[in-house]
């Protein structure tokens, strides 16, 4: 394959502003998708990311002896325009909030060719986006979103405008999308199969339904052309002079008083209906003083930054789930996955003020923890004698044991807390926020 530069065509002399502001006009993009170096790279990224086989039924672990005697074919059809995606299967998740989050996921072939446009078209796209643009792309990051919003805070904007799109994912037209689209690039064959993927359907049980508008969230490409249609929202807040951030389909935006944000809140309703016919979920939209707000699952309480006590529910309910006695594994398993969570959540949330909260989530885990173990244990003998075993004096580990008290009452009790000390925990790999937490913020 030629390279990048040499892909380029001349670009016509009344053209040359257009193309600064859309350097991909007259690129050969397909060329470039249907390189074997730009598929083979985008076969590792999607590899990494594992997940579920789509329609097809193709897994990760079985693409490669699946796609070999295929791979000319596919070749072919994406050259001379004649490849056809499968439909995605439709995944049904709830959401945090209540209600439910539809995800498509497309096959193992199609999410490698969608890498492969993504990691194509980025490199001309993304540079013209907004700088208050936070999600999903290249070193943006949520916490630089937050950054963003702290900043308009401590400049005096004291008003929060926060806007809440309806099912954004689902009901994006693609009559605009594609408009958008064009303007970004020209080549037609790359239009056309990016418009295969918008209508390439879902299978819902069974049953192939037509997908007339909807980026389904679930495929590599979905990011990029979301970002694509709100960009134009996020030009639209620059013109005017809001101090914004969006990161995906979240965004916030600061004013000054609540006459203004009422203002700011009508207006960019009427606009996105209007412009991008997206609606806004009037029951969720609210103006509001900037600490009643929550923006990417923190709230803003003076300067400090706080979590937001629905992602501390989350955060509970998640826990709850890894230490269930429902999913039959053994408790070093659990405590495996457990502390997988805790490092990824820290990771996240740790950027909050938060030392005295994830002390105190750190003492609930390891007393649900203790409480797992009592259970596990059940009869008084089987106590008794574990206990003994972990040091706890005989008198203690039988009065323990022969105990009725309820199994979270007895997680706090001293016998417990002895055998099953902070310490005895840490050595089984269970993870300390609190500890993660120092770490970040100190070194």
């Amino acid at each position: 394959m030629s390279d990048l530069a040499a892909s380029h065509a001349l670009p016509r002399a009344d053209d040359e502003q257009r193309l600064d502001k859309y350097p991909a006009l007259g690129v050969n993009l397909m060329a470039q998708i249907t390189s074997r170096s730009r598929l083979n790279a985008a076969w590792k990224r999607v590899r990494a990311n594992k997940g579920a086989g789509g329609v097809d039924g193709v897994t990760i672990d079985t693409f490669i002896e699946w796609f070999k005697p295929r791979a000319q074919a596919v070749q072919e059809q994406l050259t001379n325009g004649t490849y056809q995606p499968l439909p995605v299967e439709r995944v049904t998740i709830p959401k945090p909030e209540g209600g439910e989050r539809h995800l498509g996921i497309p096959t193992v072939l199609d999410r490698i060719i969608q890498q492969s446009i993504v990691m194509t078209l980025e490199p001309y796209i993304d540079p013209s986006f907004s700088d208050a643009s936070y999600g999903f792309r290249p070193n943006r990051s949520a916490h630089d979103a937050i950054d963003k919003i702290r900043s308009g805070i401590n400049a005096g904007r004291k008003v929060a405008v926060d806007v809440d799109l309806s099912k954004f994912f689902d009901r994006v037209n693609h009559d605009v999308l594609m408009h958008l689209l064009a303007k970004h690039i020209d080549d037609k064959a790359v239009l056309k199969l990016i418009g295969r993927y918008l209508r390439s359907g879902v299978n819902e049980n069974g049953k192939i339904v037509a997908s007339r508008k909807g980026v389904p969230q679930g495929g590599p490409l979905s990011p990029l052309l979301s970002n694509i249609v709100l960009d134009v929202l996020d030009k639209e807040l620059e013109s005017r002079g809001h101090h914004f951030a969006r990161y995906a389909d979240d965004f916030m935006i600061l004013v000054k008083s609540q006459r203004a944000g009422k203002r700011v809140l009508s207006s960019i309703t009427r606009f996105l209906s209007e412009r991008l016919k997206l609606n806004v979920n009037a029951e969720k939209s609210q103006v509001v003083n900037y600490h009643r707000s929550q923006f990417l699952g923190f709230t803003f309480r003076g300067k400090h930054l706080q979590i937001h006590p629905k992602s501390l529910q989350r955060f509970k309910q998640r826990v709850r789930k890894l230490t269930s006695r429902t999913w039959g594994v053994g408790m070093s398993t659990k405590i495996v996955k457990l502390s997988r969570y805790l490092r990824g959540w820290i990771q996240y949330y740790g950027i909050a003020n938060s030392y005295q909260r994830c002390t105190d989530l750190d003492h609930w885990i390891r007393r649900r923890l203790r409480m797992c173990y009592w259970k596990q244990w059940r009869r008084v003998r089987t106590k008794v004698s574990k206990l003994l075993s972990l040091g706890v004096p005989t008198t203690l580990s039988v009065t323990t044991g022969s105990s009725r008290k309820g199994y979270w009452h007895s997680a706090k009790t001293p016998g417990i807390n002895w055998g099953l000390s902070n310490e005895w925990l840490l050595k089984q790999g269970l993870v300390s926020l609190r500890s993660q937490w120092i770490t970040l913020h100190y070194g």
